[in-house]
């Protein structure tokens, strides 16, 4: 099998690596996401040199956003108006394609992580599913008959609007565009200021986990009714409290009130609301599903 390239790049970190799959994960590197041209030189860099070692067929690049995912876009391969300092309008696909002459694929790091999924991990067999990572942010993504979700852009799940709970001690929120939407009830900075302190060092039985699964479950309930999924994953650091699955689950049945009249939902919840099947590594296994992708198409 040809060997392929990928980039989970986030806000804070780039994860480089070469591979076929969750069995061929080789060459693993990590960097901080500084300023474009020293990041991006960075990644370039690293494909150089393990292009000179073993031929890559295609790079992927799982991105954090916004981006323009559009292929008929003149701005397709971009990160777009991002509030992370330096890096709006940057022109990140283009450049990778360009130093190393080489199919990229494209696309959020959410929708890279659920290409992984469908190929390798726990949406395997499905044509409809999403996923949601809560960690420093709150993204979405999934496909829909068996296509990743893109639209007008692509899927902005973190910041749909919840009413917030009257035990919140700050119902205000803290998403810095929408205030209580899902990512600024949710997200790790928003445990950290509500609570302050880091979600990681609060107890299990701290009255954080509660409101926690509680603003979780309104947006799962709202995705339910509106994609119909036939799955949902949730990853990301935050996720990371198995603990707060069970809770999750036993919300979002008390909210649908049995109005979704589904086994899976009714009979199975402990295998429709699920963490990854590619645990921490979803993400650059999402890069390189983007590059296998990529070079299908080609």
């Amino acid at each position: 099998m040809p060997l392929f390239g990928g980039i989970e790049a986030g806000g804070t970190k780039f994860v480089c690596a070469v591979g076929t799959g969750p069995d061929d994960l080789r060459n693993e590197v990590r960097f901080s996401t500084t300023k474009p041209e020293e990041t991006i030189g960075q990644a370039i860099a690293y494909f150089e040199e393990q292009h000179r070692q073993e031929p890559l067929a295609a790079i992927g690049i799982a991105s954090f956003g916004p981006v323009d995912p559009n292929p008929d876009s003149d701005r397709w391969g971009y990160i777009t108006t991002t509030p992370k300092p330096h890096w709006a309008d940057t022109d990140f696909a283009g450049a990778i394609g360009r130093a190393l002459d080489l199919p990229v694929g494209f696309d959020t790091d959410v929708n890279g992580a659920a290409l992984g999924e469908y190929r390798w991990g726990a949406a395997r067999g499905l044509e409809n599913f999403i996923y949601l990572t809560i960690g420093t942010g709150v993204g979405g993504g999934g496909l829909v008959n068996g296509r990743l979700m893109h639209g007008l852009v692509h899927p902005e799940m973190g910041h749909i609007y919840l009413s917030p709970h009257p035990d919140d001690p700050h119902p205000e929120g803290f998403c810095p565009f929408h205030g209580h939407c899902l990512e600024g009830m949710i997200n790790g900075p928003a445990l950290e200021q509500r609570w302050d302190r880091p979600g990681e060092t609060l107890p299990e039985d701290h009255p954080a986990w509660e409101l926690e699964a509680h603003y979780l479950a309104l947006g799962l309930e709202s995705f339910i009714c509106t994609l119909s999924p036939q799955r949902i994953i949730l990853g990301g650091g935050v996720m990371g409290q198995s603990h707060l699955f069970p809770m999750v689950r036993q919300k979002v049945l008390e909210l649908l009130n049995g109005y979704v009249q589904s086994p899976a939902i009714l009979e199975h919840i402990d295998e429709y609301i699920v963490p990854p099947g590619l645990g921490s590594k979803a993400g650059v296994l999402g890069a390189i599903a983007l590059a296998h992708q990529a070079a299908e198409d080609s």
